[in-house]
């Protein structure tokens, strides 16, 4: 990595890096999610996360994600964060069908959360890219053929107060293990996100 990494959030659950891998285990029922019919007023959720702030210009973090799945929404996290209500998630998540599953979440005040695919075996490759002052999401089965999942901004200055890094999350269970691995920080982006590059 190219960026020091720190905790931020409630403390709670875990993490340990040996080598280069990334070992985080969430506390019990925690994540970040802003739902939309939520109230007024409502408590945002949190959780604990480890987080960098990047150079500026474009980047690229990348990572393979292998997530203990036990509890439905457990998930491994690529995270961009820039505030209270204002942050993108990268999830390697447990679907409520029971399904490994590839999803994104981006918050602006509330959560717009979409489910991308499902995910054949243990593992994904999960990529966060800034180019300009947008944002691309990034799924691959094997690190080298990316797949585009999301393409959005989170505002121009918040691109340039965005912090980056991981999360482990167990909205509704008793704490989820993820490990991050073959983890690259690149100060460039893909020259085209559409093309599987």
């Amino acid at each position: 990595m190219l960026i020091a990494l720190a905790e931020e959030g409630p403390r709670g659950g875990s993490w340990v890096i040996d080598g280069g891998t990334l070992t985080m285990t969430s506390a019990p029922r925690t994540d970040l999610f802003a739902d939309p019919m939520g109230r007024e007023g409502e408590q945002l959720p949190d959780a604990a996360r480890l987080v960098g702030v990047p150079p500026e210009g474009d980047f690229t973090l990348a990572a393979r994600v292998t997530v203990g799945f036990r509890s439905t929404y457990d998930a491994g996290v690529l995270l961009l964060h820039a505030g209270e209500r204002l942050w993108a998630k990268l999830c390697f998540e447990y679907s409520p069908q029971g399904r490994p599953t590839a999803v994104t979440v981006v918050t602006r005040g509330t959560s717009d959360d979409a489910n991308a695919h499902e995910v054949t075996g243990e593992q994904i490759w999960l990529r966060i890219t800034r180019t300009g002052a947008a944002f691309a999401l990034h799924s691959s089965a094997d690190g080298d053929r990316w797949r585009l999942l999301r393409y959005f901004t989170l505002g121009a200055e918040a691109a340039n107060r965005v912090k980056v890094g991981f999360m482990a999350q167990s909205p509704l269970g008793e704490g989820c293990t993820a490990v991050f691995d073959r983890i690259s920080f690149r100060r460039e982006a893909p020259r085209d996100l559409r093309d599987g590059s």
